[in-house]
C-alpha cells in the first residue's frame, strides 16, 4: 500500500532501504523515544526490521519527503498493538526533519487509512520526556486519558513513564479537509476498499 500527502510518500519498507533507514533512525535522540528499536541501531537492525512480515490489519510505512529533489527517508509510522492489545499509532521522524510538520502530516494520512480500513479507534502515547510528540498527538485530535503508564523502551534498556492518549475529534478541523489536501488516486482508494473488506 502506498499513500501520498502534499509533501510525503508513505510506503512499506524494502530491504534495499536498510542503509537509509539505519542512517535516518540511527540517533539515540530518535530511538530512545521508541519502544522496540534497539540502541545502537545499525544496518543489521534495519534489515531485520524490514524483513519482518507486515500484517495487513497493522499497516506500517516508511515516510519519504517528496519535495526539493529526490525522495529522502525522513521517518516511519504504523499501527500495532500496545501492551494491552489495543491498536496504537506510532511514528518517528529523523532529527534533521524535526519541526517541519512531517509527523503531523504522516499521522493524518495514517489515521485516514485506519478509518478506511474500519479499524477501531486508536490509542497512542509518548514518553514524558518527549513532549513534542504529545503536541503532534493533540494536533491529530488525540486526547490525553490522564493516565501515565510504565512502558518498556529497548533503546533505554528499561521502562519509562508514558502519557497515554485516545483518539478523539481533531483540533481545528485538522483531519477533515483531507480530500482537498491529499492526492489519493482511484487505485489507492480501491486498495483501501479491498483491505477494509
Amino acid at each position: 500500500m502506498f499513500a501520498r500527502t502534499e509533501r510525503l510518500l508513505l510506503r512499506p519498507g524494502w530491504i534495499e532501504d536498510a542503509p537509509a533507514l539505519a542512517q535516518a533512525i540511527g540517533e539515540e535522540s530518535v530511538v530512545r523515544n521508541l519502544a522496540t528499536a534497539p540502541w545502537p541501531y545499525h544496518e543489521a537492525q534495519a534489515m531485520e526490521f524490514l524483513a519482518k512480515p507486515i500484517n495487513p490489519a497493522e499497516p506500517r510505512f516508511l515516510i519519504f519527503s517528496r519535495t526539493g529533489g529526490a525522495p529522502r527517508l525522513v521517518g516511519g509510522c504504523g499501527i500495532s498493538p500496545d501492551p494491552d492489545g489495543q491498536l496504537e499509532m506510532g511514528y518517528w521522524i529523523a532529527r534533521p526533519y524535526w519541526g517541519l510538520g512531517f509527523a503531523t502530516e504522516a499521522g493524518r494520512q495514517l489515521m485516514r487509512i485506519a478509518r478506511a480500513m474500519q479499524l477501531p479507534k486508536l490509542a497512542a502515547g509518548h514518553f514524558l520526556d518527549n513532549p513534542a510528540s504529545g503536541a503532534v498527538l493533540r494536533k491529530l485530535g488525540f486526547k490525553p486519558t490522564g493516565q501515565v503508564a510504565k512502558r518498556y523502551s529497548l533503546a533505554r534498556g528499561g521502562e519509562a513513564d508514558c502519557a497515554l492518549f485516545e483518539e478523539g475529534d481533531a483540533d481545528d478541523g485538522a483531519v477533515t479537509p483531507m480530500r482537498d489536501r491529499i492526492g489519493v488516486d482511484e487505485d489507492f482508494r480501491q486498495e483501501l476498499r479491498l483491505l477494509a473488506a
